[in-house]
């Protein structure tokens, strides 16, 4: 949805101006008529939307501090590897959206009792038009690099051959570079479509429309709204193009993507569990003839090689967490756009509009609550966590675990480095 702002915000404003510079008695058929969703949704919006700031700047606070830690942790010396690249401009794109949309939420909040006179000037509209915008733009490149998390992690399982030739980190680079490139370039059409256009309205000495009932002066003030551009008028077609590339290009094209590819991981998971069993199942009883004597010989797998799958099933398992996270807030978002570009401006009005502050939070959490599931399932980013920014002092209270008595983001005596997502 907050890729979708262009549509609610701007098409939204639009529609609540009109009805409020005549006083809330307009009469616009596409809006009025609940042809698809009904009273109930309607009533959920007027509720919903009186919490609807303070929600989304709470989740604002928590995702910009999440994802700075995130950042943080990743970008670590010893943590560096291609997943954990994606994982960081994954969080970069996240943290850019929070940033954004925090004056926004900030103006949602009922507690702001903006007068129409103060809501409509020509700098709120700027920053309308450039949220709409900017806030597409960076969760575009946040989806885009969580299809590419999602095609790495499946190479690596897959084909473990090719891991090191198609997922170097030289390509990540690349991937990543390509997505905060080539996904601005969706703006463009948007910014084509509206445009800051002028009116003049008669207001009272409160800010808001005069009435004829009330008793003050009248002030003819010019205020400033978001509305289709004259490129937009001239082109009905360009507004519903904006649709199909909202709800096809970004939403659905990349959530079908992700369904196919979280089945095919967890289909693997599955074989490489089962395949485990079946090894640890057939090194039992097979026996030996040692000094004339017959006695039973257990096979064991090395514990190191042990070890590497079990934490490959861990990096797999948490980046699905990710993955379903994902495909849960996006891909109803993509069959309402959609729905929007075939039925018309009724289902808009009545049923996507509605919607569109808690497709926002959805969205919101989505892009904060990465860190959760990074601390909840991997041991590595925690360990890291806890040895940057636990405090010094507790360490002589803390026990050293034996397994590893060498602070975390440090090397091992082997060499080996410590990361998040080992392949």
């Amino acid at each position: 949805m907050l890729e979708g702002k262009m549509n609610v915000t701007e098409i939204g404003q639009l529609a609540n101006d009109s009805e409020a510079s005549t006083g809330g008695t307009a009469d616009n058929s596409s809006v009025r008529e609940l042809l698809y969703c009904g009273q109930g949704l309607d009533d959920f919006h007027t509720s919903y939307s009186n919490i609807h700031g303070i929600v989304c700047l709470l989740v604002c606070i928590f995702g910009s501090i999440a994802n700075t830690l995130n950042i943080v942790v990743l970008t670590r010396r010893e943590m560096r590897s291609p997943t954990n690249a994606i994982l960081t401009g994954l969080a970069i794109a996240d943290l850019l959206v929070m940033l954004d949309y925090m004056p926004y939420a900030i103006y949602m909040s009922p507690y702001m009792q903006f007068s129409r006179e103060e809501r409509l000037t020509y700098s709120w509209s700027w920053y309308v038009m450039f949220h709409s915008i900017f806030a597409q733009i960076c969760h575009t490149i946040s989806i885009w690099l969580t299809v590419t998390l999602a095609v790495w992690r499946y190479i690596a399982v897959g084909y473990p051959q090719k891991n090191r030739i198609w997922c170097g980190m030289t390509n990540t680079l690349l991937a990543i570079t390509s997505s905060y490139i080539v996904c601005p370039m969706v703006g463009i059409l948007l910014y084509l479509s509206f445009s800051i256009q002028p009116h003049v309205e008669q207001l009272g000495k409160d800010g808001n429309p005069y009435k004829a009932s009330t008793t003050g002066t009248v002030r003819n003030i010019t205020l400033y709204r978001t509305s289709p551009s004259e490129l937009a008028e001239k082109n009905p077609a360009l507004l519903n193009v904006n649709f199909w590339i909202y709800s096809v290009v970004i939403k659905l094209i990349p959530c079908i993507a992700l369904t196919i590819l979280s089945l095919r991981l967890i289909a693997a998971l599955l074989e490489a569990k089962h395949r485990r069993k079946q090894l640890t199942g057939n090194s039992k009883g097979v026996k030996q003839i040692v000094d004339g004597r017959v006695v039973d010989v257990r096979q064991k797998k090395s514990s190191k090689n042990m070890d590497k799958e079990k934490q490959t099933d861990r990096t797999t398992r948490m980046l699905l967490a990710v993955l379903l996270l994902f495909l849960i807030t996006e891909f109803p978002q993509g069959i309402m756009g959609l729905l929007s570009a075939l039925l018309g401006n009724h289902f808009f009005y009545n049923c996507y509009l509605k919607l569109g502050d808690l497709m926002d939070v959805l969205a919101l959490i989505n892009s904060a609550i990465n860190f959760i599931l990074y601390c909840s399932m991997s041991r590595q980013f925690r360990n890291t966590f806890n040895y940057l920014f636990r405090p010094k002092f507790l360490d002589k209270w803390l026990p050293v675990p034996l397994n590893d008595g060498t602070p975390m983001g440090r090397r091992n005596q082997d060499g080996a480095t410590t990361q998040i997502t080992q392949v």
